[in-house]
């Protein structure tokens, strides 16, 4: 599967996942479909293989069979990016591989996998309304995330339309970075907003993001005076040693809380897409980084209550 890039980004777009029986993303029961691209590069990224906008290869060591077993991959390779190692265990040269697909094709053990898959936007509003009648009995609909899925905003739009033609709830989960004029397109076809602000701090936002935070923050504001009766819920992933004290949290409640329709979670690390790095041939680089004690985390908790009553 070579990466297409003439195409009509209105009618198809890259997804990389689609998570049916949500209950955590938007109300009630939903369906997350995770769009490829994102512009951020946070360090604890729970899904690396969302970042590119194109296609990835991804090998997961423990379910190749080896060459002696197999090692149809290596012959289907037209670019000798798959060899095997002196254990007769297969190795990428991400330099070489053009993420094809050809050898996922033919993997038996399917050790060999593919992150993201060009969809038409019926193809998505037809996987959603699998679950119709869960969303009826609960409120839920569908979630749009990433990735960011405004990076891929056209197709974001029509597939929002179309959810909402077919009377679905929608929800988008947003980091905010992108550009306003995009932005508020999509904002105009969500019933529920997930945004997140990681920290008030641009420097350091900057240094395990990669990005500044000033686009985001004012993207809020925007966002917060344009849609005031559109439902928002912030989120900060709590980070050890980026934005886990005290200060840190009440900054960002400091920000929000003269907005109305305004709700405020923290979330708490956890290192579940580690693995993931590893398939997709990259380093973590928070992999000494212990997960905060829930203690800790019952505290932050208690102290957004106190300080943002909801």
């Amino acid at each position: 599967m070579v990466a297409a890039t003439n195409f009509d980004k209105k009618k198809y777009g890259y997804v990389f996942n689609v998570q049916r029986y949500s209950v955590h993303d938007g109300p009630g029961i939903r369906t997350i479909v995770f769009l490829k691209g994102c512009p951020l590069r946070c360090q604890w990224c729970a899904n690396p293989e969302s970042q590119h906008f194109h296609p990835e290869l991804a090998y997961n060591a423990n379910k190749c069979i080896s060459i002696k077993e197999c090692g149809w991959c290596i012959k289907s390779c037209e670019t000798e990016a798959i060899k095997h190692d002196q254990n007769g265990k297969i190795t990428v040269d991400r330099e070489r591989c053009t993420n094809c697909g050809k050898c996922t094709d033919i993997c038996p053990s399917k050790a060999l996998n593919m992150y993201g898959e060009l969809k038409r936007v019926d193809e998505v509003i037809e996987l959603v309304e699998q679950d119709s009648s869960f969303y009826m009995r609960s409120g839920g609909g569908i979630t749009l995330s990433g990735g960011e899925p405004l990076v891929q905003a056209e197709f974001a739009l029509e597939v929002l339309k179309e959810a909402k033609r077919r009377r679905l709830n929608t929800a988008i989960e947003t980091c905010g970075y992108a550009d306003w004029e995009k932005a508020v397109t999509v904002f105009e076809y969500v019933d529920n907003i997930l945004f997140d602000i990681k920290s008030i701090n641009s420097t350091r936002h900057k240094q395990f993001t990669g990005v500044g935070n000033e686009t985001i923050l004012e993207n809020f504001k925007k966002l917060c005076n344009c849609f005031p009766n559109t439902p928002i819920t912030v989120r900060t992933p709590v980070i050890p040693g980026f934005n886990d004290t005290e200060q840190d949290i009440l900054a960002i409640i400091d920000f929000i809380k003269c907005y109305p329709n305004v709700k405020y979670e923290i979330l708490a690390y956890h290192r579940l897409g580690e693995p993931k790095y590893t398939y997709i041939g990259r380093e973590y680089l928070l992999s000494g980084v212990k997960p905060i004690p829930e203690e800790r985390i019952s505290t932050l908790k208690k102290l957004v209550q106190e300080n943002f009553p909801q």
